[in-house]
């Protein structure tokens, strides 16, 4: 009986299905390891400079099958290169943004504080003072931030508002036409 069984089994592993599901998955195994070689080199490639580092994480993925990819993945970079690009360069927008955000006067461009009223250099007025705080107030602020007053609607030139703060942003500084009569004052040469 124990021999029946014997002889049943191997008629079935030296069948000819089993021999071909056999190499078919043998066939199927040695192509999904390449698939992961081939894959752990692409990526590879995508995280790190170095060629001798993305040659040796491919033999990584290679050499022990299955579980070279496994250990790749624990100890690959966790960003790609096109990731540190990108980063590194919206950093450096940012960078040169917040450097520019620093408020100038837009008549002679000298730097100034958030809180002046007037420029110290050339004495255009910045920004008007509430009437109720004395809160350095923006052109185009319509109540202040600080105590809730209303400012007059009569007071706000949008215009020269606008084109005083298009003009700082650009670092151009005005004619002397565009300040309007009632803000220019005389100035005193230093000798």
């Amino acid at each position: 009986m124990l021999f029946a069984t014997f002889s049943s089994l191997h008629g079935v592993f030296h069948s000819t299905a089993f021999v071909v599901a056999r190499n078919l998955a043998i066939f199927l195994a040695v192509v999904f390891w390449l698939a992961l070689a081939y894959w752990v080199h692409k990526d590879a490639r995508r995280r790190i400079d170095d060629p001798w580092l993305v040659g040796l994480a491919t033999l990584l993925g290679l050499l022990p099958p299955y579980i070279g990819p496994l250990v790749y993945l624990l100890f690959r970079p966790a960003e790609t290169l096109e990731d540190i690009r990108s980063r590194r360069a919206e950093l450096r927008a940012l960078e040169q943004h917040l450097g520019r955000a620093r408020p100038s006067c837009p008549v002679c461009s000298t730097a100034v504080e958030s809180d002046y009223l007037v420029c110290p250099v050339c004495t255009t007025q910045l920004r008007k003072a509430c009437t109720t705080c004395d809160a350095a107030l923006e052109p185009l602020w319509q109540m202040c931030p600080y105590c809730t007053a209303p400012i007059e609607p009569s007071a706000l030139d949008l215009d020269a508002a606008l084109t005083a703060e298009a003009r700082a942003l650009s670092h151009e500084p005005a004619a002397e036409t565009d300040v309007p009569i009632s803000q220019r004052e005389p100035r005193v040469a230093e000798i």
